[in-house]
């Protein structure tokens, strides 16, 4: 781990006191987030407001170029799955991590204007509760939602099952505030339903995994809550069956507020959690709908119709309560809980997929991990085509091969016509992989922006990005 430069050290004792953290006991839980990877930082700085941020940026971008450089890393609250608030593992710049979770304020759930503004660190399934007490609705539900923060989600444009109908964390952002990697803070976006003034550079803020700014302050578009939701699941004898239950359901006139799917491996490790017993070889879907309660009475009706026409061998009756869907939910959000404990090595992949070709994608995947000797789980959401491929082997030396069934995986998505990543960014984790999706003049592009805004790479350096050929 590269150690701060003794002058740096001091600099920032004196600037930031107690909220400077350097021993072990702190910087340990902040070395790793949920992909995996450790990358241990040279400090921690606790964010308490947006003027101390700016501070930070402006020491950095002072120290750059000498031999007290260093980088900063936003952290929210370290659930990604791709290495993105970690330090690079391939530079020699020691990294003190910005610790953004104590900036957890909500500031206003403004019910006249259908918007709320909060701070990077409150939690997502925070956001909603207090929505919801208001009788309003905040749609984004990454499966961590009651861990993950909402500046992660927007750095990220993390998606969940709702973005089927609701769409992503990029859909609810009017405007933000931000500390810029030079140290300059700006306002963009706006608070309104509608603005076209200037180049967008909130949506360019956005999803840019904390390598262009650091978001300090959010204004969120709500809607009103649904008066009524139900949730269904069906278990078909194969994934085909399933996918073709799907596209009956989106074909149909329906637009679902989820529509999610587990492979037979996945349903494998859940499947104790149903109250029927499961077949070998079987595949799970689940579709929610919300609306008016007559219309959801009727559409959930006419779900279990499609289920039962591609020949759902057990349908749940359409639970209505809280406490029902949640104990359905539960069989999709224990998945990848089960897989980490079952395994030794994890990979995690998000690619999407045209949904017409899902049954295609997962149908390849048995001949790859075969070749490969890994086992690969597929669950996710069959609404928008995103597939969640958790790769895994019993053995760290199988690491080398999980990673090339992994990119297999990713080249085959490709094939398709889809995208490497849905969701969960690219981080550290997937950036050697960005060539495959993105042509060398859009790299370059990309590239000029990073510098552009950054022109000392002092903010989260060594994302996205693969590294540059010397």
């Amino acid at each position: 781990m590269p150690s701060l430069a003794p002058e740096i050290l001091d600099r920032l004792a004196r600037e930031f006191g107690p909220d400077l953290l350097t021993s072990a006991t702190d910087l340990e839980p902040r070395s790793r987030d949920e992909s995996g990877l450790s990358r241990p930082p040279a400090a921690v700085i606790l964010a308490r407001d947006e003027a101390r941020i700016v501070r930070l940026l402006e020491i950095a971008n002072e120290s750059a170029g000498q031999r007290s450089r260093f980088a900063v890393i936003p952290r929210g609250a370290g659930t990604g799955l791709a290495g993105g608030c970690l330090p690079d593992a391939a530079t020699a710049v020691p990294a003190v991590i910005l610790d953004l979770s104590a900036m957890n304020r909500i500031i206003a759930i403004d019910a006249r204007s259908l918007t709320a503004t909060v701070q990077p660190g409150v939690l997502t399934g925070d956001l909603r509760r207090a929505a919801r007490a208001q009788g309003l609705f905040y749609p984004p539900d990454p499966a961590s939602l009651d861990a993950s923060s909402i500046g992660g989600n927007a750095a990220t444009n993390a998606g969940g099952p709702a973005c089927v109908k609701y769409g992503t964390t990029r859909d609810y952002v009017l405007g933000l505030r931000a500390v810029l990697p030079t140290g300059e803070a700006i306002r963009a976006g706006v608070n309104t339903r509608k603005g076209v003034v200037g180049y967008d550079v909130a949506r360019l803020i956005l999803g840019s995994e904390g390598t262009l700014g650091v978001i300090t302050e959010l204004t969120l578009k709500l809607v009103p809550h649904p008066r009524a939701t139900a949730c269904l699941a069906g278990v078909f004898r194969d994934l085909d069956a399933a996918m073709r239950a799907i596209i009956g359901v989106m074909t149909g006139g329906r637009l679902p507020a989820a529509a999610e799917f587990l492979d037979a491996r996945s349903l494998e490790l859940v499947g104790d959690l149903l109250p029927f017993r499961v077949a070998g070889g079987s595949a799970l879907v689940l579709v929610e709908c919300d609306g008016d309660p007559e219309q959801v009475r009727r559409e959930a009706g006419e779900i279990a119709a499609a289920f039962r026409a591609s020949g759902a061998s057990e349908i749940l009756p359409p639970a209505l309560a809280d406490e029902d869907r949640e104990a359905i939910w539960k069989v999709r959000r224990s998945v990848s809980t089960r897989i980490h404990e079952s395994c030794v090595v994890y990979i995690p992949e998000d690619i999407v997929v045209p949904i017409g070709r899902i049954a295609d994608m997962v149908a390849r995947l048995p001949e790859i991990a075969d070749r490969h000797g890994v086992a690969i789980y597929a669950f996710g959401h069959a609404g928008d085509g995103n597939i969640h491929l958790n790769l895994t082997a019993p053995d760290e030396a199988l690491r080398p091969k999980v990673e090339a069934a992994a990119e297999e995986c990713v080249r085959l998505a490709l094939g398709f016509g889809g995208t490497l990543s849905g969701e969960h960014g690219i981080g550290q984790a997937k950036r050697l992989l960005l060539p495959l999706e993105i042509a060398p003049a859009n790299l370059r592009l990309q590239r000029g922006i990073k510098r552009l805004m950054d022109p000392n790479n002092v903010l989260n350096p060594g994302k996205i990005f693969p590294p540059e050929e010397e």
